[in-house]
């Protein structure tokens, strides 16, 4: 554990340290400081989940905090792996990213201060077992990713999304401030280990304890409906941070929830389902919002609301395995949630740095006005298809092996001796290919739209070149990843058991027919490889022998950008089935003259919580305060006399007390 602290330190020095140089300097003495912190914090980490043991380290503070357990269990050991080689790889990006704004001399120096500070709190969160000081660093976690947010504070909609995620954070600190105190109060004490007993012991405080801490870690995760924030915050974020929130800081809230259950024991049968419906309402409700938009970024926030869904749904089997009584399912459930956790933080850490190469190359991110990238930004292209094509959970790429697991994990439970259970996960087995299909959908529309065709505006056309090196190469050791883990799976799934067996506090084994398929899946996906490898040789070994000519167009000359199929049109056959689930707002101007100068038609989709539930309550607070606006009327004399009526009237509540 002593490396662990010694990363931490690091990377907080590393941060200020970075201040003191200038120019492109600061990022590379910021990465070169983040490789060494990751590198210390992830040693341990990988030792404990190689070796299947725990290690602790024991602070004493004040009288307050008393003595502070640090953990590295397997499950914390795997969190750390993650938020180590996910950050490290943000901040590489960050040197080719943030180059720009360096030339129009921006400062940067509390950007690099935050984004050391949110990659240390993360890491503190994720081994410290005192609820109080659990609390601290997660304040700090939601603070700093607050500044990293608002760091083009200058634009209005960037700052409203900067204030809009720190008012959810700190409702969801609220329910887990909550779920603490009633764990406190019953045990009499503030650490991890004190709230076991007492949640093993009573079932009706088991269950609220939960409740509680469901709502506010999965505030943090994106779960439906507490996702509201979250398509605002990622898209006003620099892509790095972005991919960073995305990639690991959501997961912080999936670690909350299976910390919390590992604490409780064996759920509820009335918890697990409440898990599964809002995981796979999550995973639904993502995916069909992510197909309407245009902003891409937005659209990878929707993305994530998805897969935060499709995490969940993997612990909700886990639970239901545990509730029933079946080891086999609870194990496949948790593995492929787990695992899920893992692969989603690769992807969409890819997907989201490609996003912003494409952002800093054309100055959009409107998917509507791009095409024709693939021409002058081949890497990224093809990167950012291997994320789609990961996300999507198509093999021989990562995605695929985790909702495997989650399937495999379903198809089991089909055998639970329980009508309600079958009805559950025959509806949950359709909902997961519902989401399937729709992702496939989805990242067909970006990437086609994106990338081939024509460009179609001035903004497609300007990029002469691709991406900066600083930051193809995290995006390239990425999509490795991604392929890595899609064709060896059965390297990595016994450590992704071991984290939950933490969850479980059990000694669970995979079978012989589950490893015996991760072989199987291993064949088949480096024979599916080294066929379109020789596919590939055989079009470049003899495309010169074969001779293009130009066929008769009937008048037809050459298309154009009009001609194409724009990213609405793609998906309005399917959008336009599921209107109720939608608020269209049209923005259109009408052509009024024979031949006019101007017309315009745009159609935006609202998301219904925020239209129909967020949007009316903000407006009614404004309204209700605006019935206290004369009070702050800027008078000093004002203020004064509200003093002494203050005053006066407590002296005289005392006087009748007493």
């Amino acid at each position: 554990m002593n490396n662990f602290f010694t990363g931490i330190l690091v990377f907080l020095v590393g941060g200020l340290l970075a201040c003191i140089f200038k120019g492109g300097n600061k990022l590379k003495v910021v990465s070169a400081t983040s490789a060494i912190g990751s590198i210390l914090c992830a040693a341990p980490a990988l030792w404990v989940l190689f070796n299947n043991v725990n290690l602790g380290y024991a602070i004493n503070f004040n009288p307050l905090f008393k003595t502070v357990e640090f953990v590295l269990d397997p499950l914390s050991a795997f969190f750390v792996v993650v938020i180590s080689l996910m950050s490290l790889m943000g901040v590489i990006y960050s040197n080719g990213y943030l180059k720009p704004y360096l030339q129009k001399a921006k400062n940067i120096n509390s950007h690099i201060i935050f984004l050391t500070l949110l990659i240390a709190s993360m890491l503190l969160v994720v081994t410290c077992n005192s609820a109080l000081m659990f609390l601290i660093f997660w304040e700090i976690m939601s603070l700093s990713s607050f500044f990293l947010v608002i760091f083009e504070s200058d634009k209005k909609d960037v700052l409203k999304a900067g204030v809009k995620y720190l008012v959810f954070m700190h409702i969801s600190v609220i329910f887990i401030i909550l779920a603490f105190a009633l764990c406190a109060i019953a045990s009499g004490g503030y650490d991890f280990a004190s709230f076991t007993q007492v949640l093993n012991n009573n079932e009706h405080l088991k269950n609220i304890v939960f409740t509680l801490a469901f709502i506010g870690f999965g505030t943090k995760a994106g779960f439906v409906p507490f996702h509201n924030w979250l398509p605002d915050a990622h898209p006003a974020a620099p892509s790095h941070v972005s991919a960073i929130m995305s990639g690991v800081m959501i997961k912080t809230g999936i670690y909350g929830i299976l910390r919390v259950l590992s604490l409780c024991g064996t759920p509820s049968k009335g918890i697990a389902y409440m898990v599964l419906i809002i995981s796979l309402i999550s995973a639904l409700y993502g995916v069909l919002y992510a197909i309407s938009q245009h902003d891409l970024k937005r659209l990878l926030a929707y993305h994530s609301i998805e897969n935060i869904g499709i995490i969940g749904i993997g612990v909700a089997i886990g639970m239901l395995g545990m509730c029933y009584n079946q080891p086999l399912v609870s194990a496949l459930g948790f593995c492929g949630g787990i695992l899920h956790i893992l692969n989603h933080s690769i992807f969409k850490e890819l997907l989201f740095l490609s996003a912003g190469s494409v952002y800093i190359k054309t100055h959009t991110r409107n998917v509507e006005i791009l095409g024709g990238l693939i021409k002058s930004m081949p890497y990224s292209a093809i990167l950012f298809l291997v994320g789609s094509v990961a996300i999507c959970g198509l093999p021989p790429f990562n995605g695929f092996i985790s909702e495997f697991l989650i399937y495999f994990g379903m198809l089991k439970g089909l055998l639970i001796n329980d009508f309600f259970a079958l009805i559950a996960l025959i509806f949950a087995i359709a909902g997961l290919a519902l989401v399937g299909t729709m992702a496939v959908l989805c990242f067909t529309k970006a990437f086609s739209i994106i990338f081939l065709g024509m460009p179609r505006s001035e903004n497609a056309k300007m990029p002469t070149s691709d991406s900066d090196k600083s930051m193809l190469i995290p995006m390239g050791f990425l999509a490795a990843l991604t392929l890595l883990i899609g064709v060896f799976p059965q390297y990595i799934l016994k450590y992704v058991l071991e984290a939950a067996n933490a969850v479980t506090g059990s000694n669970y084994t995979l079978s012989t027919q589950c490893s015996d398929l991760m072989s199987t899946i291993s064949l088949c996906a480096l024979g599916f490889i080294v066929f379109t490898l020789v596919l590939m040789f055989i079009k470049l070994k003899f495309s010169n022998k074969i001779q293009m000519h130009e066929t008769w167009g009937c008048g037809y000359d050459r298309g154009n950008s009009r001609m194409q199929y724009s990213a609405s049109s793609y998906a309005s056959p399917f959008l336009s089935m599921l209107k109720p689930l939608f608020k269209k707002v049209f923005d259109i101007e009408k052509p009024k003259q024979l031949f006019p100068k101007s017309a315009h038609f745009s159609l935006h989709i609202d998301d219904i919580e925020e239209a129909y539930i967020i949007n009316p309550l903000v407006k009614f607070d404004e309204w209700f305060l605006s019935k206290f606006e004369s009070i702050q009327s800027g008078n000093i004399q004002s203020y004064i006399k509200y003093g002494l009526i203050f005053l006066v009237l407590i002296i005289i509540g005392c006087l009748f007390i007493g």
